[in-house]
């Protein structure tokens, strides 16, 4: 019998090499920060190597050091050793890249190409959400044709995978797995189907 397994999030945000970096802190913050305890809140942020001396200083600014300075939750970063040779965080433990934090926490890793993070993603992720940020088209289709979750973004915020957002009215619930439902599901995805059949009097 089927089963629907739901909820769980390890949510991903790619910063390509050729990402709009602004656009990217912003997408980070909100997928971050807006309502950090629930399924669709990015929990790993992977940059590419070609940028990371420039974002993640960034990252660390609009993350950490802004959001003090005004008195909000820092985000505490867990960093990989190529981040943590860029920006001070805390060095990332052998579970935090396969942790939902459900909290203002999130793992950094820095990678080599859209290749590397197509592969971390395919190793870590939950398959619910999952987003690059990018203007190099090519790159953006290998991500969505390749990354197996029910939600794959391109310079979207991965907190829109709601029922809601999608127009599906009541959300049920958020299936990770392909058999039957995908992704936000309304009513729709709950009922099975009964034919009624009236006629008067045809035959096959």
């Amino acid at each position: 019998m089927p089963c629907i397994q739901t909820g769980t999030g390890i949510c991903h945000v790619y910063v390509d090499r050729d990402a709009d970096q602004e656009m990217a802190l912003n997408i980070i913050e909100n997928a971050k920060t807006s309502r950090p305890s629930v399924c669709n809140a990015e929990e790993v942020c992977l940059v590419h190597e070609a940028i990371a001396e420039t974002f993640l200083p960034k990252l660390k600014a609009r993350l950490v050091d802004d959001r003090a300075a005004v008195g909000l939750t820092p985000v505490e970063l867990r960093l990989d050793e190529a981040a943590a040779k860029i920006i001070d965080g805390v060095p990332a433990g052998e579970r935090d890249f396969d942790t939902e934090f459900l909290d203002y926490i999130l793992a950094v890793k820095v990678i080599n190409s859209t290749e590397d993070a197509i592969a971390h993603i395919s190793a870590h992720s939950t398959g619910h959400s999952d987003c690059i940020v990018t203007r190099n088209k090519e790159a953006a289709q290998a991500f969505l044709s390749r990354v197996d979750s029910a939600a794959v973004y391109w310079n979207v915020s991965t907190r829109f995978t709601d029922g809601g957002e999608f127009g599906l009215g009541c959300e049920m619930g958020i299936s990770t797995q392909k058999l039957h439902a995908r992704g936000p599901m309304g009513l729709e995805e709950l009922c099975s189907y009964k034919y009624i059949i009236c006629g008067d009097g045809q035959v096959r």
